[in-house]
């Protein structure tokens, strides 16, 4: 069993890996992990080419979601993106806040952080800053955001609850999150769960549906609302890379097993805490 330090350790590595690979070659894996599908070009992104603010080299290919498309972003706001990778959703993100906001990407691997400044200095994007920090311990002051983004992200890391009290941190009262995952409504395969590229992949980390919007509810979140929903299947010319055909047969059978979900949550605009002598009791 490994523990968290080196499960951090294993993701890093593998991301730092996928900072250097193209974006085709990480579109039609497991979120950029795994070896490349035959069968169909992308398996869990979804297509940012609509969006104003998207910038091709920006897109490693790496999401389950479009968290940004339903983050409710206005003029002014200052986001928050976990896991910002090359610099893709920030990007976006910069285009609904205008020169007025300001967009901080956070990402704890080097090569990412990296790569998404010399993005951000290309465009001459002096509101969008990159630091390298663990989700888990944001490197921003409390009570600073008006929204939170994340795409695909949060199912790598091993402590799930401590990021959304996080998250609940950073954002003032009455801010929000929305926030693309990968969550299970079933049991994976032992096989997919001990497989590192499968772990770095966002599949053999995610956690069940119900046990996820608790840890939302759990951190202090108010109105949780599932903006998006949709099945995740891995074709089978990467599932033969941890299973047999019988193994691949059994698995099928379960049905749809893996989802990407996109969550909207707000932090409340009053304290819930009851204080000494406040009378809210």
């Amino acid at each position: 069993m490994q523990t968290e330090a080196e499960i951090k350790d294993m993701v890093r590595q593998k991301y730092s890996e996928i900072a250097l690979q193209s974006k085709e070659t990480n579109a039609s894996s497991c979120c950029g992990a795994g070896g490349c599908s035959t069968e169909v070009y992308t398996i869990m992104s979804d297509d940012y080419q609509q969006m104003e603010g998207y910038h091709p080299d920006a897109d490693l290919g790496l999401g389950c979601g479009l968290p940004t498309q339903f983050a409710k972003i206005k003029e002014g706001n200052t986001v928050i993106d976990l896991g910002s990778g090359a610099g893709n959703d920030c990007f976006v993100a910069r285009h609904e806040t205008g020169a007025t906001g300001k967009v901080i990407g956070i990402d704890f691997t080097p090569a990412m952080i990296e790569k998404a400044r010399s993005n951000a200095e290309l465009r001459g994007l002096n509101n969008v800053e990159f630091r390298l920090g663990d989700i888990e311990q944001i490197p921003v002051t409390s009570n600073v955001a008006d929204v939170v983004v994340s795409n695909c992200v949060l199912n790598l890391v091993p402590n799930k609850l401590n990021v959304f009290k996080e998250i609940f941190r950073v954002l003032k009262p009455g801010g929000h999150f929305s926030i693309s995952d990968i969550v299970l409504t079933g049991d994976l395969p032992s096989k997919i769960k001990s497989a590192a590229e499968m772990y770095a992949g966002c599949v053999a980390s995610a956690i069940q549906k119900e046990v996820y919007l608790e840890f939302v509810s759990l951190s202090g979140f108010q109105n949780i609302t599932l903006q998006k929903e949709k099945a995740i299947i891995i074709p089978d010319d990467i599932l033969r890379n941890y299973l047999n055909d019988d193994e691949i047969a059994q698995y099928k059978q379960m049905g749809h097993v893996i989802y990407s979900i996109t969550v909207y949550a707000e932090k409340p605009i009053i304290d819930t805490c009851c204080t000494p002598s406040s009378g809210c009791c």
